[in-house]
This record gives C-alpha cells, structure tokens and sequence, in this order.
C-alpha cells in the first residue's frame, strides 16, 4: 500500500528519482521518520531554484516527521562542482558566516524550528568537519570510496577537461560523512535533494551501508528552470531570492503571477498548498480566468514565503499598479536624495534599478523606461525632484521613488 506521503509528493511532481522507494515506502508506513536536506553557503539566502525540496520537506514536517536542515559550514568551504562548469570562488569567513545565518533566516520561513516531536533542527556540518585533520579523514574513510567510482559520477566527467580541482573531487566524500553522522546522531534515514545531488547523495547511502551495515534512502526532486529552460540560480543570473532584503515580497509575488501558461499547474502543486483536486479544477482555466488562478498561486506561494500580511500588500500593490486600484503605498518604494534635477542616468542608479550607467543607458535608448507614464528615450533627460515618482522598468518591473 502506497505511503499517503509518497502518494501525495507523487501527484504533486515532486519525485525525480528514489534509491529504494519500495523500502522507504516501508519505511513511513512503520512509523515516523528523520529526513535531512543541505545547503551550502553560497548565498544569504534561499532562492526559488532551491525550494522544491525545501517544499518537498515541509510536506514531510505536515505528515509528522522531523526535519533537519543541514548547513554546509564545511562543504561550502569546498565547493560543489556539480552542475558547474569552474569551480566556485572561496568565501571569506566573515561571508561564510554571514550566508550561514541568511540560510537559517530562508528555511525558517517554510518550515517549525523547535524542540517538539516533529520541529526542525539546523546542523552545520562544519560542527563536525572541523575535527578531522587531514590525516585522520583519510585513515577512517579513506579505503571506503573508490576512484574509479568517483570518476564516473556525472559532476566530476564533465569538470574533467577544465580543470577539476582536488579540491571539488573531495566533496562528495564530505557530502557521504554528513549522512552517515546525521544517522548515527540522529537515526536520519533520508535524504532529500535536487536532481543534480543525487550521485553525491548516494554516496552516502554505500557509505553507511560499508560501515554500519544499514539501509539508508534518497530521494531527488526534478530542478525548476525558467521560461529558457535555465536552471534557475544565481550563477545563471535570474535567482529570485526567499529573503526580504534581497528581494521585497511584491516581486516575490510578481514571479509567480506571471507564471508562464504552461508552468501553471505545475507552480500550483509545488510551490502552493492548495489541495490537488483544486488544483484540477484551476488547471482547466483559459483567458481571464487563468489570469485569475496566476494571482491565487502568487498570493499562496507569497504567504507562504512572507506571510499572510505581506501577501495581502503585494496583492494590493499589484492591483494598484495594473487594476487602478488597491493602496499604492504596497508598491516597493526607495528612498533618494534628490533635491535638484539630475540626469536620468544618474536617477536610475541612484534608485537602484541598475548597476551601471551603461546598462541604464542602454535601456533607456532602448525605450525600456518609463517615468510618470511616459517613456523617456533621450538619455540626456533630466529629472525633476518630486516627494513621488513612479518609475517602470520593461513592462513588469515598477519602483515608487521618494525624493528627499
């Protein structure tokens, strides 16, 4: 009999690929389970290319078993080198703690911390990493990994002829001492992961297997890419951060409304709660009623992520810039200070809308900027201070900036 669980991540697209689903669905049946999900340090926060397992754990939490998040202290000092054609650059160790605490603020949001049954506890495997030397690391775990077998894992083939460091070779077996501790310290018997974790993830499963004699399981989830079919991430430039400070909750909101038609249904039953059958109903929707059921999955992926108070605004903000109604004060707003005219190059920057004048430049020349509604293509155009301007930027990207 199928677990309730696994019938419920199934429906929803969450399952890529299981190590053993026949045993793990055993497994729930007898009873409630510890599962663990990493993240290393790369960033100070979660973005949306890295919720599909973090979802697939709440539902975990939802069904009564205990989650651990696992920050990668120690693996992030390595670098991942799956999915990746160079190796990462190294972070300083004021970063590394500042992406750290970031991490535990993004996964808060999605799932209970505390000392109940089934609350959710964060690890940093650099807790335990940090006391092995080298030496040590290679008498106790040393003979249990294979290099013919490491060099076939897909990570390591395609980094092979552009300089594979001996570095990043190592951090599968790092990845495999995480699991085996997090069993022994926790009775963990999952893992949880993207689709391009799972041959690091399952050297974990032959290592607490060569030395404890036990069955452990992964489970994957398949990676979310955008309307290229990109891998959504920061390397490839089109992260939509969890945190607030790196990303308001009305463009978090804005994301998912303008969900491409053809990802709706499937946004719905990863990124929202919304039970499945409707679910079914909304994914039969077309024209303006589709539109309808892009701003419920916008306001359910939000709360979840923010809360319902701030769903409340992004949806409010949303209405007010493109429905002419709801408060306009819900629109992201920035603060400059401008007490006389400047060039629109230098508005633009100073609002944060770019990084440089070239790129304002080039967009502005490109007739990507309107200004109080108007569009403005002369790059030489001066801006007159006001207590509000509402500036937009293409056709989805608005900004309410304050002069002071």
């Amino acid at each position: 009999m199928q677990n309730e669980l696994l019938h419920e991540l199934e429906m929803r697209g969450f399952i890529n690929q299981a190590s053993n689903m026949d045993a793990l669905n055993d497994a729930l049946n007898n009873g409630k389970i510890c599962a663990y999900l990493g993240a290393d340090p790369t960033a100070d926060s979660l973005h949306v290319g890295h919720l599909v397992p973090v979802m697939m754990m709440r539902w975990f939490q939802k069904y009564g078993h205990k989650p651990i998040m696992l920050v990668g202290g120690a693996t992030g000092r390595i670098g991942d080198p799956s999915g990746r054609d160079s190796g990462r650059p190294m972070m300083t160790e004021e970063t590394l703690a500042k992406n750290v605490a970031g991490l535990k603020k993004s996964f808060s949001k999605f799932l209970k911390f505390g000392d109940g049954k089934n609350d959710a506890i964060m690890v940093d495997n650099y807790d335990w990493m940090k006391n092995y030397s080298h030496l040590d690391f290679l008498a106790q775990y040393g003979t249990d990994f294979t290099v013919p077998h490491m060099l076939s894992m897909e990570s390591v083939k395609r980094r092979l002829d552009n300089g594979m460091t001996f570095l990043e070779f190592n951090y599968m077996t790092f990845q495999a001492v995480d699991f085996l501790t997090l069993y022994k310290e926790h009775n963990c018997i999952l893992q949880l992961c993207g689709a391009d974790q799972w041959g690091n993830a399952v050297m974990g499963i032959e290592l607490v297997r060569k030395k404890l004699g036990k069955e452990v399981f992964v489970l994957s989830t398949s990676l979310i890419t955008d309307a290229n079919g990109n891998k959504i991430g920061k390397s490839a430039g089109n992260a939509v951060w969890v945190n607030e400070d790196k990303l308001s909750a009305y463009d978090y909101y804005q994301y998912f409304r303008n969900t491409p038609d053809d990802l709706v249904d499937k946004f719905l039953k990863i990124f929202t709660e919304i039970p499945l059958d409707e679910i079914a109903k909304m994914s039969k929707c077309q024209g303006a009623e589709l539109n309808d059921v892009k701003k419920k999955l916008a306001f359910a992926a939000t709360e979840i992520a923010h809360g319902h108070d701030a769903a409340v605004a992004a949806e409010n903000a949303a209405a007010a810039l493109f429905g002419g109604g709801g408060d306009m004060s819900n629109v992201p707003t920035v603060e400059i200070d401008a007490k006389s005219p400047m060039g629109i190059l230098d508005f633009l920057c100073s609002a944060g809308l770019f990084e440089s004048k070239s790129d304002a430049r080039r967009n502005v020349e490109q007739g990507g900027i309107q200004i109080d509604g108007q569009k403005i293509t002369d790059p030489k155009t001066m801006i007159a201070p006001a207590d509000e301007i509402m500036v937009q930027k293409g056709k989805k990207v608005f900004l309410r900036v304050i002069c002071k």
